[in-house]
């Protein structure tokens, strides 16, 4: 399990060269996880970054997925590997364990919050509880954006001292061709918006389909897909029902993440209908990396990379869905602009070394290394 990410896979363990002023050398971090690579969801993705990330400073660090493993191998080899600090990647599903082996290492627990954790199972009657039990027993606990800490602390108000905004980042690594015509043939005029997400209904796929609708009808050349695993099976099953009747829709299934680049360099618009997001998504920092129009509801999450007009469109329903969708496939400049405009912002704002100088001064202060 331990060094699992592709980046390493085939390759020994590798123990990176002492840097001076760690305590006891190498600073050694357990990362927990509920998805890593070759898994294309958000988390696995931020995983996979911040893992390389931290390889590249000279962190020796553990990736554990608990998707792949079960929790007693888990906590074995977390305890053999003795951590100076355990990072979480999710509060509610891997916070918990997470949290027992902090205690019985007697190392700080760091918490970064998804999305999910901070808009729907800190509130949840079910989750609440559990949550709120490990973002106490945290020493820090990160978000991507600023929108996150207010929501977070007006429940919580006592954690807001432990809160801290690590911005995300992009990385596009180790590239590869995504052959589009090999899933869908499409003629050289079309117009490709593309909805990258896994299919779950906290990201609303179904969302702009009755709305562009009408839009598809006197627009031939719009064109809609969607790339991403079917996470909830029920929303992937009604996905399918209503994709079976519009020819202008269609699924791709997942895409390995070194042909997402690709992808999305065929793209004209990329979508993000998200009910909400935890301070930023994956797939718009990454739309914006590869300056591509972006068209997304109007969520705080979204905000914190979309500016109106500046850095992509914004909608609040579906009237302005189609309306801000009509825009963008009837004008090739409005396209242009935003796409030059969000990869200006990535590029300024969102380098993968202020992400990772960001949980190195995190870890630094709780688990008190020179760094």
């Amino acid at each position: 399990m331990r060094g699992a990410l592709p980046s390493i896979q085939g390759r020994p363990r590798c123990r990176p060269t002492p840097v001076p002023g760690y305590a006891r050398g190498v600073f050694r971090l357990a990362l927990l996880t509920p998805s890593a690579p070759p898994s294309v969801q958000g988390n696995a993705i931020t995983v996979a970054r911040i893992f390389r990330g931290l390889r590249e400073r000279g962190f020796d660090v553990g990736v554990w997925d608990t998707a792949t493993a079960s929790e007693a191998t888990i906590a074995r080899e977390v305890e053999g590997e003795q951590p100076a600090l355990i990072h979480a990647f999710h509060a509610f599903r891997v916070g918990p364990l997470a949290l027992r082996l902090a205690r019985r290492l007697e190392v700080p627990l760091v918490v970064t919050l998804t999305g999910t954790d901070a808009n729907h199972d800190l509130f949840n009657a079910e989750r609440a509880a559990a949550v709120r039990r490990v973002l106490e027993g945290a020493a820090a606990v990160t978000t991507f954006d600023r929108s996150i800490v207010e929501r977070v602390a007006s429940a919580l108000p006592d954690l807001r001292r432990r809160l801290v905004v690590v911005p995300q980042a992009v990385s596009l690594h180790a590239q590869t061709a995504y052959d589009l015509s090999a899933h869908w043939p499409l003629s050289a005029d079309r117009i490709l918006l593309l909805l990258p997400a896994g299919i779950r209904p906290v990201k609303a796929p179904r969302a702009p389909l009755a709305a562009l609708d009408a839009l598809a009808a006197v627009e031939p050349r719009m064109r809609l897909a969607y790339a991403g695993p079917i996470l909830d099976e029920a929303e992937g099953a009604a996905l399918r029902r209503e994709l079976a009747t519009r020819p202008w829709a269609r699924y791709l299934g997942p895409v390995p993440h070194d042909q997402m680049a690709s992808l999305l360099d065929q793209a004209d618009v990329v979508l993000n209908c998200s009910i909400s997001e935890g301070g930023m998504a994956n797939s718009i920092l990454e739309a914006l990396a590869r300056g591509r129009a972006v068209l997304a509801v109007d969520i705080p999450g979204n905000r914190a990379l979309v500016a109106d007009g500046v850095t992509g469109l914004l909608y609040d329903g579906p009237v302005a869905l189609r309306a801000q969708a009509e825009r963008l496939l009837r004008d090739a400049a409005l396209r242009a602009r935003l796409g030059a405009a969000g990869r200006v912002r990535v590029t300024r704002d969102f380098p993968t070394a202020r992400e990772i100088d960001g949980y190195v001064e995190v870890y630094r202060e709780r688990a008190e290394i020179a760094v």
